[in-house]
């Protein structure tokens, strides 16, 4: 088997088992392996480390598949890990698996490059990496123990980085209908597989819609900002608020929101839209002192790298300094980042510092991530994308 051998004493994040080798720690590839590959990777001593997926492309050549000497990267093996990831979502949803759930969540799986979102009886999946690529038709075939047709919606940036061209299409089984619809905390949704964000669906963020709604309870004015098809504006109906303005730029999403509004019995009095840069917006509700019970910030991701992470720790504060000073008293805000680049303490440090200057104080209430089908492997801390706050001004 061809072979990376990495420089001496970098190999102690493998040993950590992280799974990334990044190119600065390698010294050497033997061989010409080809995009997606597997090698073996050893230490400058010459001893296994690990089994990866080679990729010469990216700036994370390798993704490390096992650290076993002895364990093929075969069929068996993805059979094996889908099988491990299955019983781990059974297990989280205390064997009641929900309408709609990621199955597998790439490293955190031991699966680096696939995430497979199922929605009913049909799954919709990413491919990522050249690792994955080389194998998507095996594992589009091996889905089809756990569902009854995959799509593929390999249309993310990421897979440039390892070469890669975007892709969508039918994968493997059954054709998916034309509209997949699930429960979700007792409201219908709809997953937009062929053209909506991720897979169709922020999954991510169930557990938190739901305290949202818990949390709505006799609001009169609910803010959903950055609100997509309108997730957590309807929990918050559903929870008891009296009327919800959902705020994003797409008006295809919004239109979206309006018939699954139609679709649960809301009254369209109660769930308003509005197109409109979200920035834009709150600073004409501040000029306008216009003021909100429950604010929701759900923004896209506004960091991919660590490079842009200044230029996002100010875009954050703004809207949290925007938001902040739109809390009625004793109002509540739900802020969110799923940029990688901005962690936890830097994250409540942009909140504390936008509440400081609006001179308003706030207690966090909770911490908040994503749900128990997005886990987090312990040596792969980049795996916890998504984090926010619940936050409480004083009455």
């Amino acid at each position: 088997m061809q072979t990376v051998i990495l420089k001496e004493g970098r190999e102690k994040s493998v040993l950590r088992r992280h799974p990334w080798i990044f190119s600065g720690a390698i010294r050497e590839v033997t061989g010409e392996p080809g995009a997606g590959e597997t090698v073996e990777v050893r230490s400058a001593d010459g001893d296994f480390l690990a089994h990866g997926a080679y990729a010469a492309a990216s700036h994370i050549p390798v993704k490390i598949w096992n650290f076993s000497e002895t364990e093929a990267v075969d069929e068996a093996f993805f059979r094996k890990r889908l099988a491990s990831a299955f019983a781990l979502r059974k297990t989280a949803f205390h064997g009641r698996l929900p309408d709609a759930f990621r199955l597998v969540c790439a490293e955190s799986d031991g699966l680096p490059g696939l995430i497979a979102d199922v929605y009913g009886e049909y799954a919709v999946c990413q491919i990522t990496g050249a690792g994955m690529e080389l194998h998507r038709a095996m594992i589009g075939e091996l889905l089809l123990d756990y569902v009854k047709g995959v799509y593929e919606r390999s249309d993310v940036d990421s897979r440039a980085r390892d070469g890669l061209p975007s892709r969508t299409g039918h994968l493997a089984g059954e054709p998916l209908p034309d509209v997949l619809e699930f429960a979700e905390n007792g409201i219908r949704f709809r997953a937009d597989w062929r053209n909506g964000h991720k897979t169709g669906f922020y999954l991510d963020q169930r557990d938190n819609r739901r305290l949202v709604g818990e949390c709505a309870a006799g609001a009169e004015s609910v803010l959903n900002c950055f609100s997509y098809t309108g997730g957590f504006g309807l929990a918050a109906l559903k929870g008891g608020a009296k009327h919800v303005l959902n705020v994003d730029s797409s008006e295809p999403a919004l239109a979206c929101a309006g018939e699954l509004a139609a679709l649960n019995g809301f009254s369209p009095s109660a769930f308003a839209t509005e197109t409109a840069d979200v920035f834009q917006f709150l600073r004409s509700c501040r000029d306008s002192r216009r003021s909100f019970d429950l604010i929701v910030l759900d923004p896209p991701k506004f960091a991919e790298t660590m490079s842009q992470r200044d230029r996002a720790a100010r875009a954050y504060k703004d809207i949290n300094l925007l938001a902040v000073k739109l809390l009625n008293p004793g109002g509540q805000l739900f802020t969110f980042s799923c940029s990688g680049a901005i962690d936890d303490d830097l994250f409540a440090k942009i909140v504390d510092s936008a509440a400081s200057d609006a001179r308003r104080p706030l207690r966090i209430v909770r911490w908040l991530s994503q749900g128990p089908d997005h886990p987090v492997l312990t040596s792969f801390p980049e795996g916890r994308y998504l984090k926010g706050l619940q936050l409480a001004a004083p009455a």
